[in-house]
């Protein structure tokens, strides 16, 4: 799961105040990766934006290459009904299976060809274009399709939450997707931009947009919002900076995100009349329905607090609790979780380029997920630690396990950081 964050009232306020003109103080260079995020020459607030800048293209990446690109692409070549429907140059049927395929949620645009022939093209303003073939069972090629997972207004959501500020999408020198004005015309790639007594700083990198087109993604946040990521070097800046954005993702599991499938549960009405009844064997049939999709574990308890079932895998994080009710009476409650500790450990990695270490039971002693490597030995709270002849600075997020207790996340920032 891409996460979805909600942004700080400062951040917040920067989107206002940047749909207005404002004056340039650019600089002129696009973000490096690693050089421009570490670099001792810059000010704390160009190695935020810079270390954030990184983490942004990450997300954007996401809408290239990475499982939900290969999952859309996956449920594009594997629908029967579109393949049949290109089959026959059928563009009713094929806005059909399409209109299916993007309710799935996989993906946010769909264009299908046959020839010349477009027999589809659904979905809006979209980001990262992905092209491909449909074949017919045989393995011949009978069409083609061109396909996002990156709407607009998703991208944007995402990108304002992991980096607390304001994304804006730019082409042709104007700014487009409902993202906030900049000064029409020209802009550097990187530097400084005044409204009133408010400065901001940004940077920005090249983007490809849906169907086709370049456009460029600019960052932007208040410079007195880069204040508590500073640090005495600009490596410890770098590491507050990506310390923030670790502790971001892990409350994203456990925040607003989960409040669709609170929603689904609490409106599931064989999991209502089982809970009702008390009856174990009903509420694990229910329960096996509901999971799966965007829940990975779910507890459910009656009104008596007797447990009923508890479904899903292993070890899950972020665990959240809500009633049940029925009639207006409180049947019982539940507590569910919609990531897993491989899911965060996947976010962390792809999002920020970040090993993580997890620890449970007593005094959380105990390694349960590991993407560093065997043998890690004892890692400390914070500070330098080596492994293999790589060296890390130590990031601690302290979370929570399903259903309760404490779950201990060790972050690793490679040092240098790319």
């Amino acid at each position: 799961m891409v996460l979805h964050v909600s942004m700080r009232p400062l951040a917040a306020r920067a989107g206002a105040l940047l749909a207005v003109a404002v004056v340039l103080v650019g600089c002129g260079s696009a973000v490096k990766g690693s050089q421009a995020a570490e670099d001792s020459s810059r000010t704390c607030p160009q190695a935020v934006l810079a270390t954030l800048g990184s983490v942004l293209q990450r997300v954007y990446g996401e809408g290239i290459a990475s499982e939900r690109t290969g999952a859309a692409k996956h449920t594009i070549q594997a629908s029967v009904p579109l393949r049949e429907a290109v089959s026959k140059g059928d563009p009713v049927a094929a806005q059909a299976a399409a209109r299916e395929l993007l309710a799935s949620g996989h993906m946010t645009n769909l264009r299908v060809t046959r020839g010349s022939q477009v027999l589809v093209d659904l979905g809006g303003a979209a980001l990262t274009p992905l092209h491909g073939t449909i074949t017919d069972r045989a393995g011949k090629a009978i069409g083609t399709y061109l396909t996002s997972v990156w709407s607009d207004s998703g991208f944007l959501a995402e990108g304002n939450g992991v980096a607390e500020g304001s994304v804006v999408l730019r082409a042709g020198g104007a700014s487009i997707g409902g993202s906030p004005e900049l000064t029409p015309g020209p802009t550097s790639d990187e530097g400084t931009l005044k409204r009133g007594s408010t400065v901001f700083q940004y940077t920005s990198f090249p983007a490809k947009a849906y169907p086709s087109g370049a456009l460029r993604v600019y960052l932007l946040r208040p410079v007195r919002s880069t204040d508590e990521l500073c640090g005495a070097s600009a490596q410890d800046t770098v590491v507050n900076t990506l310390s923030r954005v670790a502790h971001l993702i892990y409350r994203a599991e456990g925040g607003h995100r989960t409040l669709a499938q609170i929603r689904r549960v609490q409106a599931n009405t064989p999991l209502l009349e089982a809970v009702a009844r008390r009856d174990p064997t009903a509420t694990r049939a229910a329960v096996a329905a509901l999971l799966h999709q965007h829940i990975v574990r779910l507890r459910v308890s009656d009104a008596s607090g007797r447990l009923l079932v508890d479904d899903g895998g292993p070890f899950v994080l972020a665990p959240v609790t809500a009633p049940l009710t029925l009639g207006g009476q409180k049947i019982g409650s539940f507590v569910l979780s919609i990531q897993d500790d491989e899911g965060y450990l996947r976010l962390t990695k792809r999002l920020a380029g970040l090993s993580v270490l997890m620890y449970m039971g007593p005094r959380q002693s105990r390694l349960v997920k590991n993407s560093l490597g065997p043998s890690p030995g004892k890692v400390p709270a914070s500070g330098i630690y080596h492994y293999r002849g790589r060296d890390f600075r130590v990031i601690t997020v302290h979370a929570r396990a399903f259903p309760s207790g404490p779950l201990l996340i060790r972050v690793l920032v490679p040092i240098p950081y790319s």
